[in-house]
């Protein structure tokens, strides 16, 4: 069964437009699976549709001959290519030059639509060139969010108005599974601890094994182990490029270059502090974050614990944040007589500080007043799931 993804319903705007709609994100978070579903749903209208999956080397072959033997296969394979077409494209970054294969099938097949999806952007961006500005349409996928969790486990988020007391308990139990093992689609539907705990294993040997080796031509992969193993540990802190590079062992333009490769292989974000006109009292660094709870402990601690502490959950509601607010409008808030909120959410309409904790009883709103004073804001929300939920503006993770 494929399930149904909320991205997809986006993507279906421009599936019949004149783009290259690309799909990017990390390795097993569901691209593919979008990328059939899409597949799926064209069949049922009758409309013409051609899959590729660039892990099997011998259409790589096909397509690094040049654009005519693609055209040829395609004709080979019995499409009418003077008819609309819809051609998918899975793992894009495997050719030699996507760039100019794209481009010229864009310009000069105008019944063929392409959707294709690649597993780093630093590699579509080493390999995309300039010539296809304007041409693509990208569209970035990342872990389940909790309400695909449900989905996902066939249920469904009631009405927040109608919630008793009893299904709250419930939601309350979901999210700490959520929280717990993260949102990859495979882990989320394996039925037992042992085996969500196993496929997280294998998440994480397939992106140091091959994806690190083929995309980063990293050299040295036990540097870089150490290293990833000591940002799994930092989710929610301040980044000190000095004490990774201590603890690593390795140069600090090294550390740069490594964070580069984990930001764009969709592992890690450096969220940036947020500031107006207030900047000479705030940190200028960076905090790390993960895109994903389960595999940001399977890299720590090496399994699961029974139980979620602080900073997990925290990366958990970033994690519901990217999905809701897109990453590049999270920033973090945090003074030098360290005075701090965990994110700022920038929108369109307003500027929202919120507090993750996993108790609400733990929240102190010093912070967040002296912010709603100096910004002139009134609005904040505090994000829990324990304790007394006794505020207007204290919401569970479900509310967001």
């Amino acid at each position: 069964m494929i399930y149904k993804r909320r991205i997809i319903d986006e993507i279906l705007e421009y599936i019949e437009d004149r783009n290259i709609i690309v799909l990017i994100g990390a390795r097993q978070v569901g691209k593919t699976s979008i990328m059939l579903y899409l597949k799926e749903l064209l069949a049922k209208q009758n409309k013409k549709i051609y899959y590729i999956d660039l892990e099997d080397y011998r259409y790589v072959q096909i397509i690094d001959e040049g654009c005519n033997v693609f055209i040829n296969h395609l004709k080979e394979e019995g499409f009418d290519i003077n008819k609309e077409l819809w051609v998918f494209i899975d793992e894009i970054q495997y050719l030699k030059n996507p760039s100019n294969f794209l481009k010229f099938i864009f310009d000069h097949y105008k019944n063929i639509h392409l959707i294709v999806s690649g597993s780093s952007t630093f590699e579509i961006r080493k390999k995309f060139k300039d010539s296809l500005v304007g041409r693509t349409l990208v569209f970035e996928i990342f872990p389940l969010s909790f309400a695909e969790f449900l989905n996902f486990k066939n249920k469904k988020l009631p009405e927040i108005k109608k919630l008793t007391a009893i299904k709250r308990d419930e939601l309350k139990k979901l999210f700490m599974e959520y929280v717990r093992f993260g949102g990859y689609p495979k882990v989320v539907l394996a039925d037992k601890a042992n085996k969500k705990e196993k496929y997280l294993q294998q998440i994480v040997n397939t992106y140091i094994r091959k994806d690190i080796r083929d995309i980063g031509n990293i050299r040295n992969i036990d540097k870089f182990n150490k290293l990833l193993e000591a940002l799994s540990q930092q989710s929610g802190n301040l980044l000190n490029m000095e004490e990774l590079a201590n603890t690593s062992k390795i140069s600090k333009q090294t550390v740069e270059n490594y964070l580069f490769i984990l930001e764009n292989t969709f592992i890690i974000k450096l969220v940036r502090p947020y500031y107006n006109n207030i900047r000479s009292e705030l940190y200028k660094k960076p905090k790390i974050f993960f895109f994903d709870t389960g595999l940001m402990q399977m890299l720590w601690l090496k399994l699961i614990p029974p139980t979620v502490i602080g900073n997990v959950f925290e990366t958990a509601i970033y994690g519901e944040l990217v999905k809701k607010f897109n990453r590049e409008n999270i920033f973090y808030w945090r003074t030098k007589d360290k005075k701090e909120i965990d994110f700022i959410i920038r929108s369109r309409e307003d500027i929202i500080p919120i507090e993750a904790k996993l108790n609400f009883n733990n929240f102190k709103k010093t912070a967040i007043n002296y912010f709603l004073k100096k910004y002139k804001l009134n609005n904040h929300k505090v994000v829990g799931i324990e304790g007394d939920k006794k505020s207007e503006y204290f919401i569970y993770p479900w509310e967001l």
